[in-house]
């Protein structure tokens, strides 16, 4: 480990000399250094952003942290200084780490009329990241409990073959209602809940954020929506191995 940190240390040392390179301000220039492990954080890509703060009517206002103290009708506070705008963006982009419920403005309603947000309460629970119990025939594609991807597409293409087989098996046998049983999903829930040492030992190392439950990567809730340890590859070989088998494994079908 301590020869990745080596060559890790060395590639940010390069990201913040080339902060220093774009941004003619020293003191907007150090705001701007990422100060924490490559890929602690999401990385920004773009060409133009670092170019942006040499801008006459572009400031950067460091909020040490903190965040902004509060919003008034004029504008924002940070660290008891008043800054007057005409227009505030609240956010850009997209939620992350957020319930179903909130990203889809409508709650999934479940067998018994228990709401998917109540049945996770205390965490996620699921059969591959795909099926929860419960909740029938409800297909969750994404992130939460399966191999996660640097490209979103060819872990939604396996997930996609991944559901095509378990809905036209249960088709083919007569069947209309797929969920996983209590075993099956309780089996995935301890297999995403194994450590991996070195990503747990990365995810320590890193400042506080989503990516590694806010300092606590292997405590609360988060730990139960986590990704698979293995690696994206392998979690594509458990899926493919699983079909193999023909036997639905951990799946009630009705």
């Amino acid at each position: 480990m301590a020869e990745v940190e080596l060559v890790d240390c060395q590639k940010m040392e390069e990201i913040r000399a080339r902060v220093d390179r774009i941004v003619r301000d020293p003191k907007t220039a150090a705001a701007l250094k990422p100060w924490y492990r490559q890929f602690c954080k999401r990385p920004c890509f773009h060409d133009d952003y670092l170019e942006t703060f040499n801008r006459e009517n572009v400031e950067l206002v460091d909020t040490d942290g903190r965040g902004v103290e509060s919003i008034t009708k004029s504008g924002a506070v940070v660290a008891g200084r008043e800054h007057p705008l005409d227009c505030l963006v609240f956010a850009t982009g997209f939620e992350v780490g957020t319930d179903y419920a909130s990203r889809a403005a409508c709650e999934i309603v479940g067998r018994g009329g228990r709401s998917l947000t109540e049945r996770w309460s205390n965490g996620v629970r699921t059969q591959h990241g795909l099926f929860t119990r419960e909740f029938p025939n409800c297909i969750l594609m994404g992130g939460l409990q399966s191999g996660l991807t640097p490209n979103f597409t060819e872990l939604f293409l396996e997930q996609s073959a991944h559901v095509a087989y378990v809905l036209a098996t249960a088709v083919r046998r007569g069947f209309s209602r797929v969920e996983p049983t209590e075993q099956g999903e309780a089996a995935w829930v301890d297999l995403i809940q194994q450590p991996n040492p070195a990503g747990v030992e990365f995810a320590n190392a890193c400042t506080p954020g989503y990516y590694n439950n806010e300092g606590r990567p292997t405590e609360g809730p988060g730990w139960f929506g986590g990704t698979y340890g293995g690696g994206p590859q392998a979690y594509f070989a458990i899926l493919r191995d699983w079909r193999e088998q023909g036997g639905l494994e951990g799946l009630e079908l009705r």
